[in-house]
């Protein structure tokens, strides 16, 4: 990346106002011309949204994306749009035992909509409250028990692929755990044992950052510094780790750009969650060495896939799908130069930039932009977020379903769609991207208006914290 020119955030207004216009219009036209009877609406083909049978992982992003959109605007259509689809159609994922992705689908509905009644956006009435509230408690519960031991004594929250997958995405949507446990909840186990949710969301933390992620000190003959592996594979008789593995990635020893960017985002969400907690939660860090100890394992970690992520994406802030990818090389000098979303060898992801820009201004927050490593990171996020808001990636066809164009669901598989007269694909969205731009923009509307942080925890507003 080039941070040779530091970026106003006031200057983004115009392009946040139009952003939102854009948007707003895109929820509205999923509504009424998607049919639901088809499943979940996961990525776009030929500018239209369509489903893909691997997970239901989607759909909280779908209906959240509503409630930010009604966060954002005010414009109570799409309150009633999150609102009745979270009640309508959510349940099944808080108590969904065959998945991962609690902290994605439901933070995104149920987390979002008690945040904004704490903030007094909407009426605090009691039996909506503690409907939320049961819903993210039961899911933080259900994704904790997902659990594998390592050999070391420690464990990790497994993938959908079974008790020996770590996957490096799991770490933001482990957040969950956090929230239920503030909320009084707890893992209830064999003979009524009961088991610390933020416990396990730490040691899930800890496990990731030791093993999907690598830091140049000699671990394989691929070690760099800030690299990730999509998963991490455990033998499940011993605990003990065999080898990183992709899914969605080129392999197990390049990096998967998305990946990178679910770990860049989910670190410093953490640290800021830690650095909200008053004392009296000190001793659920005692088991792991401490607080210090956990913040010190975690900032090494944001630092590092943060680094890695501004050392090794395009000029303009939008990654590649996957630093390893195998014509990567036919570009040439990729790296210091705008991404080209229509070359004819690799396509980028601008999903991966939408969730890794967020990380990026996270943690240039938490070390604080008056400092110069701090402002690094900062206006990192902020080139990346001036780039995503341009006319090369936000859509302006009317008649496109998605918002953010140019992102990737799984190259290996070749789910993603080519359009005629193209040999890579490009011009398509995902319901993951096109929320986690809203997100972002969200996120930095409300520092420029002055407004309360978003934080995936400002759903425990007014709670024991």
């Amino acid at each position: 990346m080039k941070l040779n020119n530091p970026i106003d955030p006031a200057s983004l207004r115009p392009l946040i106002e139009k952003f939102w216009q854009l948007s707003g219009a895109k929820i509205l036209r999923i509504e009424k011309e998607y049919d639901r009877s088809k499943g979940t609406p996961v990525f776009t083909v030929d500018g239209r949204y369509t489903t893909r049978g691997w997970t239901e992982w989607t759909e909280g992003f779908q209906y959240g994306s509503a409630i930010l959109q009604y966060d954002a605007t005010g414009d109570e259509t799409f309150l009633k749009i999150g609102r009745e689809g979270t009640v309508d159609r959510m349940a099944s994922h808080v108590s969904h035992f065959g998945v991962h992705d609690h902290g994605f689908n439901n933070l995104s509905t149920y987390g979002n909509l008690l945040r904004l009644q704490r903030e007094g956006r909407l009426p605090d009435g009691e039996w909506e409250t503690e409907f939320y509230k049961i819903a993210l408690k039961v899911s933080a519960s259900v994704q904790a028990q997902r659990w594998s031991r390592t050999a070391d004594g420690g464990g990790y929250i497994y993938s959908f692929n079974g008790p020996h997958s770590l996957f490096v995405d799991t770490i933001r949507s482990c957040r969950i755990l956090g929230v239920g446990h503030c909320l009084g909840h707890a893992v209830m186990t064999e003979n009524d044992r009961r088991v610390s949710l933020l416990g396990r969301s730490i040691q899930h933390g800890l496990s990731t950052a030791r093993f999907n992620i690598y830091y140049g000190e000699g671990r394989d003959s691929y070690d760099e510094w800030g690299r990730t592996a999509h998963e991490a594979v455990f033998n499940t008789n011993d605990g003990n780790f065999r080898c990183p593995n992709a899914q969605q990635g080129f392999s197990g020893f390049t990096t998967w750009t998305r990946g990178l960017a679910w770990a860049m985002v989910g670190y410093p969400e953490e640290l800021e969650f830690f650095r909200s907690l008053p004392a009296s939660y000190d001793a659920e860090f005692e088991p792991f060495g401490g607080k210090a100890a956990v913040e010190a394992v975690y900032l090494k970690a944001a630092k590092a896939t943060c680094d890695w992520f501004i050392e090794n994406t395009a000029s303009d802030g939008i990654p590649y799908w996957d630093g390893g990818a195998p014509q990567l090389y036919q570009l040439g000098d990729y790296r210091n130069r705008p991404a080209d979303p229509f070359n004819d060898f690799e396509p980028v992801d601008s999903s991966a930039a939408a969730i890794g820009a967020q990380g990026l201004i996270r943690l240039g927050r938490y070390l604080g932009t008056d400092t110069a490593e701090g402002k690094h990171y900062y206006e990192a996020g902020l080139l990346a977020l001036k780039t995503l808001l341009s006319e090369t990636y936000t859509s302006h066809d009317e008649s496109h379903h998605g918002l953010v164009l140019h992102s990737i669901y799984h190259r290996p598989n070749g789910w993603d769609f080519i359009p005629p007269g193209r040999k890579q694909p490009c011009g398509e969205s995902s319901m993951w991207g096109d929320y986690h731009a809203r997100e972002l923009v969200l996120y930095v509307q409300r520092l420029l208006a002055g407004e309360p942080e978003y934080t995936f925890y400002g759903c425990l507003k007014g709670t024991s914290i």
